[in-house]
């Protein structure tokens, strides 16, 4: 920064006992510093320096560009799938990548744009001169500690209209497909797996479908065919029970959700021996079937929001969970709704809400995704298309 170089940054944290990262998605990027409580003025002093006034220079960025290259070599296919489901569900507009649509890693062919001077664009758009659109957020200190700390290191910023005046452009969802073959492994001992994935539109952040789609998430639940069991590892879900235990072929299947605000997606993913791409294709689109057809038990639906529950409230346990859902709520919604109130939305959702969710999400265009070193057998966006669509012409 223009204070500390990095050697003085790192001794200081050091002095601290204090661990910081960063995270960054779509939508948000968070700033994090955990210290001892009676280090945390200096922390902060120190994060707002960071935030504000870094020196960002063109060594350190090319460092940075060899580090994304390596990385990008070495993707794991099930995040190679995920981001691929993004890039066709919001697919081109009029010629155009939608915001939702564009890669959240950085592309190997984008990569000769990112200089230290595109680095400094993007921070005076998106933070300096967005001071409006910045969360301030703790755990472990008082509230009247934390508005002073922020005030003195925070205060002072202010919005430049022109470069705040650049909103966020709402994306439509298109539906899709995306195919990847990769590269075989060179270790030869290395079992080759294709991973698919279909997925459709569900309501983003602000949908009264939000809760209801989560319990479904879980309701289904999934995993990898290897587990060691125990409580609360999910393995009476309805994945566990219909695709990992009768399917010898079947390494993975599990259920997923992403949210953003206009939008969000609800899909199934599994992974299994090229040979068998159809198969856990039909096996996917097969549960889609059952869920719009057929009520889930009530047995079911008890287990399932139960989970939740305890997912919610074991995962506040922690302090740098409970902070981060501080500020992404803040961020999000204007305001945080405690634990009490989440939970009685989660039991609120009855097994009616399951189908209507279900039912509304397969009326649209579907969005499929595979990966793999041979994805041949995989079926495509059109026979997936027909095969729910035979189904839906019968209901």
């Amino acid at each position: 920064t223009k204070n500390y170089d990095g050697m003085e940054i790192r001794n200081i944290l050091e002095s601290l006992g204090g661990a910081t990262f960063a995270q960054s998605s779509r939508e948000q990027m968070m700033y994090c510093v955990d210290v001892l409580r009676p280090n945390v003025h200096a922390a902060f002093n120190l994060l707002g320096e960071t935030i504000q006034s870094p020196i960002v220079q063109e060594m350190e960025v090319e460092e940075m560009k060899q580090v994304i290259m390596f990385q990008t070599m070495d993707m794991m296919p099930q995040v190679l799938m995920g981001e691929g489901l993004q890039l066709a569900a919001y697919g081109p507009m009029d010629g155009k990548l939608q915001q939702l649509g564009r890669p959240h890693f950085c592309t190997a062919e984008a990569l000769p744009n990112l200089t230290a001077d595109s680095v400094h664009a993007f921070r005076e758009q998106h933070i300096l001169n967005n001071p409006e659109k910045i969360v301030v957020s703790g755990s472990g200190i008082s509230h009247d500690a934390l508005v002073e700390l922020a005030e003195a290191n925070f205060g002072h910023m202010t919005s430049n209209k022109n470069d705040s005046a650049k909103a966020t452009i709402p994306s439509i969802y298109t539906g899709g497909e995306y195919r990847l073959q990769t590269q075989r492994s060179p270790h030869s001992a290395k079992e080759e797996f294709t991973h698919i994935a279909v997925a459709f539109e569900v309501g983003g952040w602000h949908s009264l479908d939000l809760v209801p789609t989560c319990v479904l998430q879980t309701l289904l639940g999934g995993g990898s065919s290897f587990s060691a069991g125990g409580p609360g590892k999910g393995m009476y879900s309805r994945l566990y029970r219909e695709i990992l235990n009768r399917h010898r072929w079947a390494e993975s299947a599990e259920a997923f959700t992403s949210f953003h605000a206009e939008s969000g997606l609800w899909g199934i993913s599994g992974s299994c021996p090229p040979q068998y791409g159809r198969e856990m294709g039909t096996a996917i689109v097969h549960q889609f079937e059952k869920l719009a057809d057929d009520f889930v038990t009530d047995e079911e639906l008890d287990r399932a929001r139960n989970m939740l529950k305890c997912n919610v409230l074991t995962q506040l346990e922690s302090r740098l969970v409970l902070f981060e859902d501080i500020g992404r709520q803040i961020l999000t919604y204007g305001k945080r709704e405690d634990a009490v109130t989440m939970c009685a939305k989660i039991d609120a959702v009855t097994k009616e809400d399951i189908r209507e969710v279900v039912r509304k999400a397969i009326q649209k265009r579907p969005t499929v995704s595979s990966v793999g070193v041979d994805i041949s057998t995989v079926p495509d966006l059109g026979q997936i298309t027909q095969m729910l669509g035979k189904k839906s012409n019968k209901r």
